[in-house]
Parts: C-alpha cells; structure tokens; sequence
C-alpha cells in the first residue's frame, strides 16, 4: 500500500494527521507529517523531510509515496518538490482534509491513480454550502476525474 507525507505550514501537517487518525486510526503507520516551522530555514526543513521520507517510506508494506503539500510556491511545496525529485515519489499541493482522506480510502491503488484520487478528492471537497433542506438542493455534478461516479461520503 501506499503512504502518505504531508508537508505543510504549522500546525497543519501534524493537524490534518490528526484528523486523518480519527477516521483511519489503523492508518498511523503509512501517514506521516512534518510542520514547516517559520524560523527554520528551507534547508533544515529538507534535511527533516529527507529522514520522515525514509522512515515513511520504509513502513512495513509501503510500496509507494504520495507527499501532500498545502501551498503551491510557497515554502513546503519548494521543500516537497527537491524531497520528489529523482525518486519515484509523487506530489499534489493544494492539501484539504477531503483530499486526504480520499488518498487514505485508496491507498491501495497505483500511485497514478492515487494521485488523480486525491486531486479529485480535493476539488469535489470544495463547495458552496445553501441553507436550504438538503432534498431542495440540485444534485451535485461530478466531473469525469474520478473514475467511479457515484458519491463518496469524505
């Protein structure tokens, strides 16, 4: 199965585990986290994420690494990019609590398709909410990024 490392600003890394643990508590083996604190140095950081990366990556049954990142451009994303690179390890940015529990519903799966999950996770997590009885509200349209069209609870 795959594992999970979320690399994001403090507290959310550690946070969204937290979160993750709640609904998946078998899960704490293959999700790890790493807080990007603001005093430390985009160095320090990598070398940090360089050994939870080993440590994750060598979980028992671990076959492949997804790194989750919340911000595009900004600190933890530059770290996860140089963590990614030249390994087979893949990463998605833009990290919401939708999307990782998608990634740990199918963890399963091949990396590739894993990826698509979690980005797919992520988007359809995201809507406006009406204030209205839900049986008056219009049935959701899913893209085709997902490949089962059918509704997932998060």
């Amino acid at each position: 199965m795959n594992s999970l490392f979320i690399i994001a600003h403090a507290p959310l890394a550690h946070a969204l585990r937290q979160c993750a643990l709640h609904v998946f508590p078998d899960c704490a083996d293959a999700v790890a986290a790493l807080d990007v604190q603001p005093n430390v140095s985009p160095d320090e950081t990598l070398a940090a994420a360089r050994i939870t990366m080993s440590q994750v990556g060598n979980a028992p049954g671990a076959s492949g690494l997804l790194v989750l990142s919340d911000v595009f451009g900004a600190t933890p994303c530059n770290v996860a990019q140089k963590l990614v690179d030249g390994t087979s390890s893949k990463l998605v940015c833009g990290v919401n609590l939708p999307m990782l529990l998608r990634t740990l519903s199918y963890r399963h799966e091949t990396l590739d398709a894993l990826v698509a999950r979690a980005v797919t996770g992520g988007t359809q997590g995201v809507m406006q909410v009406n204030i209205t009885a839900p049986q008056n509200q219009a049935n959701r349209k899913f893209g085709n990024h997902d490949q089962d069209q059918h509704f997932h609870q998060q």
